[in-house]
């Protein structure tokens, strides 16, 4: 049985009952090169993901590290991983992991598409360590989150186009 909700929502998130991925699908009203962009130049990321990008290495073998802290800086998230392959305008592979969370390393594919000059597809392909893994994560929001982090990567590159 497929678990979907996309009530007003323009990414699609697709949860199959019983295996340990996700499946995330999202078309924007962007070219290809902005949308590649606004996953790979951290001035950009740091803008639309509303945290701190302490590292971002966009080459293969590169790693990542992410921090969002409070007005008192008490660390409110931290996040990093490694990037495993990296194939400019069109592929993403890299571990994720949240520290002081339950939810472990997850495996991240992103592939980026073309659909025309104004236009452009990211699907996201999310493997957990196990079902409970996966099954906390879209508990606590994981869909909603997710929609409108990519609101507002639509909305903040479409200020630079």
């Amino acid at each position: 049985m497929k678990k979907q909700n996309n009530m007003e929502k323009k990414t699609k998130v697709i949860a199959e009952d019983d295996t340990l991925e996700i499946t995330i699908t999202r078309e924007f009203d962007l070219p290809l090169e902005l949308l590649f962009k606004a996953y790979v130049q951290p001035d950009i990321v740091e803008k639309w993901m509303g945290t701190k990008v302490l590292k971002l290495e966009s080459k293969k073998h590169g790693s990542y590290r992410f921090e969002t802290t409070d007005g008192q800086g008490n660390i409110l998230f931290k996040a990093d991983g490694v990037i495993h392959d990296y194939i400019l305008n069109r592929k993403i592979t890299r571990t994720f992991e949240m520290e002081n969370t339950p939810f472990g390393v997850q495996l991240e594919f992103y592939e980026f598409e073309k659909l025309t000059d104004e236009t452009s597809i990211l699907n996201m392909h999310v493997l957990y360590e196990s079902v409970v893994q996966r099954d906390q994560v879209l508990k606590i929001g994981f869909e909603q989150g997710i929609n409108m982090a990519h609101n507002r990567l639509q909305d903040i590159v479409n200020k630079l186009k």
